[in-house]
């Protein structure tokens, strides 16, 4: 069973976006429903460079930007991934997953999503980004 919950993107978020009274982004394949302490997001399907890096760190940004003021839509598969519940998330009715690929800030992680977002890597992302070993 998949549970669906809806979230609006407050326009109260800071400048930086890092914090808001809903939704915290923790890098471009993880956000936070309900705040930094609240549930955690892995979106399937989605490989994105962790926050130790400069590639990283940019992906989140670009994350935070595209989400920010947004309606967040999000399904969870009733699968878990160390802390974290595994869903797809919409956003203005796209799909998150494919979007933060298509702009060049992931890859696909076929583990939860079947390769089903491998088609919109990009090859620029494919040399620049490496890819987890656990994908």
């Amino acid at each position: 069973m998949r549970l669906i919950i809806p979230l609006l993107l407050l326009a109260a978020c800071q400048s930086g976006g890092l914090t808001c009274s809903d939704i915290h982004v923790r890098d471009a394949d993880t956000i936070v429903l309900d705040g930094r302490n609240g549930t955690p997001v892995r979106f399937e399907g989605v490989d994105a460079p962790e926050t130790d890096t400069p590639e990283g760190l940019n992906a989140k940004q670009w994350m935070i930007g595209f989400v920010t003021g947004k309606t967040v839509r999000c399904e969870l598969t009733g699968e878990m991934h160390r802390d974290h519940h595994i869903g797809t998330c919409d956003v203005d009715g796209g799909d998150l997953s494919a979007t933060v690929i298509a702009a060049g800030h992931a890859l696909g992680f076929t583990n939860y999503s079947g390769g089903r977002y491998a088609r919109f890597e990009k090859p620029a992302a494919k040399s620049r980004l490496k890819r987890a070993r656990y994908c």
